[in-house]
């Protein structure tokens, strides 16, 4: 399950499960792109993959910009001699109920999540539809599988990255191209950190597991799905969530 000889594209990896992935995907052998919209937070990325002995290379941009979409994985291939792998990562979230809900709020959060999925993932397969070969993996969450009160922005997203998944893996499955999601649930990201406690066991009482996932449980999910290990797998959602959604 090396990957050495691999190019791989991160979205929104600065920090979190980006960051997480990112690194791990570099200490398997890629050679690794994080975009971002913070430049600081890619860099310190990149020092690190780079510390790993491997090439690193950060591009700011906003993924839910087609031009920006173009010019991050234009600039991965030109610096870094193609691309393998894209991981669609970046995400936002602007949660309120329904009723409070701008129009605002639903555009931000659907524009980035999704369309930006579908910018980036445009732009990738151009290129890889000449290699006849490629691996995306999509980060979904378990919110876009049932839904969650107060995120109906957030869940619309990913369902439709779960629906968008499906559909281009039918679409490029004959050219080499796999593309499968990642569906995480409850991750210990700075957010979670700052729930109560009381808060914060509520929530591990719902889930089998008696616990919050880490960005390492959902970076070693993608990395089983970009290595050899996954090579007849594609259109999958795999569930990264301690069993609160079966």
């Amino acid at each position: 399950m090396n990957l050495k000889g691999n190019v791989a594209l991160i979205t929104g990896g600065a920090q979190g499960i980006g960051k997480v992935t990112a690194l791990l995907l570099a200490s398997k052998g890629a050679d690794v792109a994080v975009s971002d919209i913070n430049m600081e937070g890619a860099l310190d990325t990149v020092k690190e993959i780079e510390g790993l002995g491997r090439k690193g290379l950060a591009v700011e941009g906003d993924v839910s910009n087609p031009a920006d979409a173009e010019r991050i994985v234009a600039k991965t291939v030109e610096e870094l001699g193609g691309i393998d792998i894209l991981v669609n990562n970046a995400g936002i979230t602007r949660d309120k109920l329904l009723l409070r809900m701008t129009e605002g709020d639903w555009d931000a959060v659907l524009n980035v999540n999704l369309k930006g999925t579908f910018n980036c993932t445009k732009a990738a397969v151009k290129y890889m539809i000449k290699r006849k070969s490629g691996r995306i993996v999509n980060i979904a969450s378990v919110v876009g599988e049932m839904g969650n009160a107060g995120q109906a922005n957030y869940a619309a997203s990913k369902a439709g990255i779960i629906g968008l998944t499906k559909s281009i893996a039918r679409e490029y499955a004959q050219r080499g191209i796999n593309v499968n999601a990642v569906a995480p649930g409850y991750i210990e990201t700075p957010m979670t950190e700052a729930l109560a406690e009381k808060a914060k066991e509520e929530l591990r009482g719902q889930i089998p597991m008696a616990r919050l996932g880490t960005p390492m449980d959902v970076g070693n999910a993608v990395y089983f799905l970009v290595s050899d290990a996954s090579s007849y797998i594609t259109g999958h959602v795999l569930n990264v969530n301690g069993g609160i959604y079966m």
